[in-house]
């Protein structure tokens, strides 16, 4: 099978939108940090500080997703270069670096969303417990 130049550039939309989902993600969770922190300074409740800690590791997270995610788009505007430098054979294993990067980002996104389940659970828990009161 040969590799052409429209094959690494398959992956550029998909890789722009897996960024901006990541962004948006990131984001959202930069200004639920913001909300809880202030909330947290005036109660110091232990539920919020679990939330926090759990925010931190999602925070961490998305960073990985996007390191790995930016980075298969590198390789892949790499791969495609060496392609049209007439090297083929480095650009395969350009393009499959690339293609392992975009698991890795997809791998850390599922990771995340596996977190934030965890959270939304401690959120819930807290509401049952108040219930109960």
């Amino acid at each position: 099978m040969g590799l052409t130049l429209a094959t690494p550039s398959l992956l550029f939309p998909a890789v722009s939108l897996l960024l901006l989902a990541y962004t948006n993600r990131f984001l959202a969770l930069a200004s639920l940090i913001r909300d809880l922190q202030a909330e947290y300074r005036n109660t110091h409740h232990a539920s919020l500080r679990r939330q926090i800690d759990n925010l931190r590791r999602r925070v961490r997270l998305i960073q990985g997703m996007q390191a790995a995610g930016a980075g298969s788009l590198l390789l892949c505007v790499g791969s495609m270069f060496l392609l049209f430098a007439g090297l083929e054979a480095p650009a395969r294993w350009l393009f499959g670096a690339s293609l392992v990067l975009m698991m890795l980002s997809l791998a850390l996104s599922v990771r995340e969303i596996w977190i934030s389940v965890t959270a939304l659970n401690i959120q819930l828990a807290d509401m049952e417990a108040e219930d109960e009161r």
